[in-house]
């Protein structure tokens, strides 16, 4: 490859004779790369460096692009779709029930958030959403803000260990296990549940479950006054947070920046209050908020969400006591999704009374059955758009159905994806180190941000 060459000549702005100033301007003959003409010409070195694609504080494969002058970052972009799954157009081939399986794995800490915002779209369109059973927005919201207190968990203990703070980490996963086991007792599964769905719930939850949940809450508890401890009264963790990555409200709101990140500006802005969803207007939470706008309000404000998550938590457990017996599931067989799961020696599945059952009284049954899981149910034709206070900010899903058994389309807006775009504001003129304080108490997960 020949070196660039550049033929520099300075000219006057055309229509304003008076100006004493030039502009410079360069002509490049040749292959080359434009820095190493900026090099030769104009006599500067830009440093361009990667952070990435994998490195801390990105929950995923993140590509950071950075501008350095000495420790100072002068220019940073985010480089995303190194993670990129075709979940949207992947449901497009799929029924509106599957369609829960794929998108429970975008954003794969808090896949909970993703399956309850799909469903209650599908169920707009289906015109449903009052059929809805008492006890099954019940499990949603205690399933949710489970999820939210294991997803903030991640984030607080992810962020401690990138900054040193390996005890943070040790304490928060140990807390966020406790929420894992109640969820493996509910769905089967620690992560990528598909446990909600159109309609209802897969399953209720098992006896006993009520007592075991109030036991883990008091564990979790006890580990999140260890974190505050660690953190919020630690003054070495506060000196390396505060006034680091801030955004004050003109930005988010410039930004489309939500969650925690925006609340820290002073803005109390929650879609469980602004747009309630699955009765989150019946129970009792605040929203907090904080003024300082940096990375140290940003984890004061999660540790404090996961106090009021538990506060939801624990009016749904006596909602589960009070219900205890009710369906899960919309009344219509047509919509409702055949299965009686349970636990038996090879794992979860259908209940063996329940193949007996469907497959022994009658050939219409079987039919049903066998339709309703291949074919999947039809979705009036029309479009519905969904929001949910997701634990990195509003999440919102637009489902279209042309009539048909699949989704015609489904697109999400995660809020992951939104947040990034803050990167630079928040990280140029600051340190190279500060970026990874930064782009952590934004807590993106890259699942969702390339989906």
């Amino acid at each position: 490859m020949s070196a660039p060459t550049a033929a520099p000549h300075a000219t006057r702005p055309a229509g304003d004779e008076d100006m004493s100033s030039t502009v410079r301007a360069f002509e490049a003959y040749g292959d080359g790369d434009w820095d190493d003409i900026a090099r030769e010409a104009i006599g500067e070195e830009r440093i361009v460096v990667n952070m990435g694609p994998q490195h801390p504080s990105t929950h995923g494969v993140l590509r950071l692009m950075l501008e350095i002058d000495g420790e100072t970052v002068t220019e940073a972009r985010a480089g995303i779709g190194y993670l990129h799954t075709g979940i949207e157009k992947n449901m497009e081939f799929r029924t509106w029930t599957q369609g829960t399986t794929f998108c429970t794995r975008m954003d794969y800490v808090a896949p909970l958030f993703q399956e309850a915002a799909y469903c209650l779209a599908v169920e707009k369109l289906l015109g449903i959403t009052d059929d809805v059973p008492e006890r099954a927005n019940v499990i949603r919201v205690l399933m949710m803000e489970l999820n939210r207190i294991a997803s903030h968990l991640v984030c607080l203990g992810t962020g401690g260990n990138e900054m040193g703070a390996t005890t943070v980490m040790t304490i928060g996963f140990t807390a966020r296990e406790e929420i894992l086991r109640l969820f493996e007792a509910v769905t089967g599964l620690r992560m990528n549940h598909a446990y909600i769905r159109p309609g209802g719930v897969a399953v209720d939850v098992p006896e006993g479950f009520t007592a075991q949940a109030r036991a883990a809450l008091k564990n979790v508890r006890g580990y999140l006054k260890q974190l505050g401890d660690l953190m919020l009264a630690n003054p070495i963790f506060k000196a390396r947070l505060t006034n680091v990555g801030v955004l004050n409200l003109s930005g988010c709101m410039a930004l489309a920046v939500t969650g925690p990140v925006l609340r820290s500006t002073g803005l109390p802005y929650d879609v469980r209050k602004d747009n309630p969803y699955c009765g989150y207007e019946t129970y009792d939470f605040d929203v907090p908020t904080s003024k300082g706008a940096d990375c140290y309000d940003r984890v004061v404000l999660r540790v404090e969400e996961c106090y009021q998550s538990l506060k939801i938590v624990e009016q749904a457990l006596e909602r589960l006591d009070r219900t205890e017996g009710e369906p899960v599931m919309v009344a219509d067989k047509k919509i409702a999704w055949p299965a009686q799961l349970a636990v038996g020696g090879d794992g979860q599945g259908n209940s063996l009374e329940h193949i007996k059952k469907i497959m022994g009284t009658s050939m219409e049954a079987l039919i049903h059955h066998f339709k309703l899981v291949t074919e999947g149910f039809r979705v009036p034709v029309g479009q519905a758009w969904q929001t949910v206070e997701h634990p990195r900010g509003e999440l919102g899903v637009h489902v279209v159905s042309d009539g048909g058994t699949r989704p015609y389309r489904a697109h999400f807006r995660d809020p992951s994806f939104n947040n990034l775009q803050a990167t630079s504001v928040m990280c140029e003129g600051g340190q190279v180190a500060d970026v990874v304080v930064a782009v952590a108490s934004l807590d993106p997960v890259l699942g969702g941000v390339d989906r």
